[in-house]
């Protein structure tokens, strides 16, 4: 996570029929929003996480609102290397309810495994380092991914591609793992959105939140580092846009602005998308927004405060209904009751942001 700057199945909500239309082809994206006609596939992972929680409840009318949370569709995020084989299983599964059904099947994913991985904190750092030929590795991670897309070309797939990383390039280079790591960061990227955009996969990379590349100041620097990667790879065909609020707690549209934003016009992600999509000249300004923990607001201290934020609270369900033409839709991409980290000191993972609730 970042430094923060100055300072089953289920179908999205839609006013569209998710009838079949069979197979599409990967050739060609399509140019409306990617979600619309498409039943979103139920991670049968977090599905089994919410089933054990909820079994620790005693009180069965609780036990039974917090069950429902498993009909809930979220992304599935592979930040290492061996869970990119469960990615063929869950493609199957949904080709499988795909053909029973004939219904058009939509799987979420993150690709989030970049050498030296979130580079201004501690609590997510990831598996490959650049320095032990991490670029490489990262390359045969994204390779993997294609293969086991490639084998169900009938399931339409949407990722989030690497949360933190280019924002990181923005705002915090004068950390010096983020300044060793800028050119991995972007090669890596670069390779990830062009390898994916030969198997379909929709895809949106991270863009920070309202409270990190929302201010100002960095709207630009941001809308330049984002064009010129866009461009220099080709202009990828399925980069469709930019995904907000990632793993963070921010409202969509406040009714007033928390007081933690002081300081800041954009205080929520659709002022943050409105100021910010005006800007991506050469890059597709179409965007998603993370609201799975963003129920309760002004909760918090700070706006850097990322880490289990106590007492947040599940967001709005993922639909396509989001109130602007700018989103395609409000999704969970963070599982909410997940933990960001640990509160353990002794941990080569701590992170001070973790020990704070």
């Amino acid at each position: 996570m970042p430094v923060s700057p100055p300072a089953s199945t289920t179908t999205v909500t839609s006013s569209t029929t998710t009838t079949s239309t069979g197979p599409t082809s990967t050739s060609t994206p399509a140019a409306d929003n990617p979600y619309t006609g498409y039943q979103v596939y139920l991670s049968p992972y977090y599905a089994s996480e919410v089933t054990a929680a909820a079994a620790q409840i005693s009180d069965a009318t609780l036990k039974a609102k917090a069950l429902k949370i498993a009909e809930v569709p979220t992304f599935i995020w592979f930040d290492t290397i061996a869970k990119v084989p469960t990615l063929g299983t869950y493609l199957a599964d949904a080709s499988a309810k795909g053909q029973a059904s004939n219904t058009n099947y939509l799987v979420q994913i993150v690709v989030y495994d970049l050498p030296d991985r979130d580079c201004a904190a501690l609590a997510s750092n990831g598996e490959f380092s650049i320095a032990n030929d991490g670029l490489n590795k990262y390359k045969g991670y994204i390779d993997q991914i294609v293969t086991q897309i490639k084998a169900y070309p009938d399931v339409r797939v949407v990722a989030v591609i690497e949360p933190d990383s280019l924002a990181n390039l923005v705002t915090n280079l004068n950390v010096e793992k983020c300044s060793e790591a800028q050119d991995a960061y972007k090669s890596g990227v670069t390779y990830a959105i062009q390898q994916l955009d030969t198997v379909g996969v929709y895809m949106y990379l991270d863009a920070g939140h309202a409270g990190w590349l929302g201010w100002p100041a960095n709207l630009s620097p941001a809308a330049q580092l984002f064009s010129e990667l866009f461009e220099q790879a080709g202009s990828p065909s399925f980069v469709r846009g930019l995904a907000t609020d990632v793993s963070n707690y921010n409202a969509l549209s406040a009714s007033t602005p928390d007081p933690i934003t002081s300081g800041n016009s954009n205080y929520d992600e659709l002022h943050y998308i409105e100021a910010f999509a005006p800007t991506l000249t050469g890059f597709p300004a179409h965007f998603i927004v993370d609201q799975g923990r963003s129920g309760v607001q002004d909760i918090r201290d700070q706006w850097g405060d990322w880490c289990n934020v106590v007492g947040a609270g599940f967001g709005t369900r993922p639909t396509v209904n989001t109130g602007s033409s700018l989103i395609d839709s409000i999704v969970w991409i963070k599982p909410g009751g997940e933990s960001d980290g640990t509160s353990d000191t002794s941990s080569p993972r701590y992170d001070a942001h973790c020990g704070l609730a």
